[in-house]
């Protein structure tokens, strides 16, 4: 990305194992493991297959074999993405006449791959990783290779970099993690991509100048509690599962990362931007914590039916009330704001 340096200097071989694991690499293939109707929307549930193709039931069979159930993926169950996909599939339940089915996932890379091959409905990504995907730049999974079917619905919350560090690392700064254990998140993981960001912009480190690991939320909070790691990245909205009980169980610090070094995140990767970690927010963390943070979204893909997205979207935003995670951010207002790629149709009905 022309405008984005970091882009083109980011460290891509661990990222792109991950990426072509997940169905990122070789897009354009479908999988026939609930993409072409086989989860049961080709009338083995008793119906004959008439409620799929016509739209009577909200689907319109452009998408190749719509499925009664709305296959949702999410992200680790440590993080933030898993139980608000759970309290969404509640509300969505109650007010529409759609059943959903949530999946614990990898969470960004993975997700726009399974929403690519029809593998998904919906899913939680981060903003820019959705750029990166449906612009075909900026990491080698997507590079040359746009994601053309995927398309936003609604942006949700900040999605905050925790810097969580082993208190014997005796790490002050970004730079202090050169030769250290450092988790950097799920292989092929928008934290993943997020940790390499960050440590190339703010402190010149690539991959090379580090022991890379890399796990789930849960894992990583599980090595720094057993000394395995010096530091490990977790991206979420405060707070998150994995970070709450890590605080309860051990002590543990959060880099505060400095002026500079937000500054040089945010000049490196526009879509990062200041966000600060209240003191209170993790046990034994009594001080304000400043990082930075990208942005929660909702995506689907462009042949699911249009009339489902507005239903689905529709009650979503009109029972924000029955949400009890990241309720002082997920508002109609602040639904469009940081969203990267275009619209589907269903959610543009609802929000213009």
């Amino acid at each position: 990305m022309s405008d984005n340096p970091i882009s083109e200097r980011i460290d891509r071989r661990t990222l792109l194992r991950g990426a072509a694991a997940a169905g990122v690499v070789g897009l354009a293939g479908c999988s026939d493991n609930g993409g072409d109707g086989s989860d049961g929307s080709d009338g083995s549930d008793g119906s004959d297959g008439s409620d799929g193709s016509d739209g009577s039931d909200g689907s319109d069979g452009s998408d190749g074999g719509s499925t009664d159930v709305i296959r949702w993926h999410a992200g680790g169950t440590g993080g933030t993405y898993f139980p608000l996909s759970g309290e969404f599939e509640g509300i969505i339940e109650d007010n529409t006449d759609y059943p959903v089915e949530v999946s614990s996932t990898g969470a960004s890379v993975e997700n726009v791959g399974s929403l690519s091959n029809g593998d998904a409905d919906f899913a939680l990504i981060q903003n820019d990783i959705a750029y990166f995907a449906r612009n075909g730049e900026g990491l080698e999974a997507f590079e040359g290779s746009p994601v053309e079917n995927l398309r936003g619905v609604a942006t949700l919350y900040p999605e905050t970099i925790h810097v969580l560090l082993n208190p014997d690392a005796g790490v002050e700064s970004l730079s202090d993690l050169e030769g250290m254990r450092v988790n950097t998140g799920d292989l092929g993981s928008g934290t993943q991509v997020n940790a390499l960001q960050i440590l190339e912009s703010a402190a010149g480190l690539t991959a090379d100048d580090f022991e890379e690991q890399n796990t789930d939320f849960t894992q990583a909070a599980n090595q720094l509690r057993d000394g395995d790691v010096d530091a490990a990245f977790v991206v979420g909205g405060w707070p998150v599962g994995a970070v709450e009980e890590l605080a309860t169980t051990t002590d543990v610090q959060i880099l505060n990362m400095s002026d500079e070094e937000r500054q040089a995140a945010r000049d490196d990767a526009s879509w990062f931007a200041d966000d600060t970690i209240p003191a209170g927010t993790y046990e034994g963390i009594d001080e304000d914590v400043d990082t930075v943070s990208v942005q929660a979204m909702i995506a689907t893909r462009a042949e699911f039916s249009a009339d489902t997205v507005e239903a689905v979207t529709e009650a979503i935003f009109e029972n924000l009330d029955q949400l009890s995670i990241k309720t002082d951010f997920i508002t109609v207002d602040s639904a469009q704001d940081g969203m990267s790629v275009e619209l589907h149709e269903g959610a543009a009905r609802y929000f213009e």
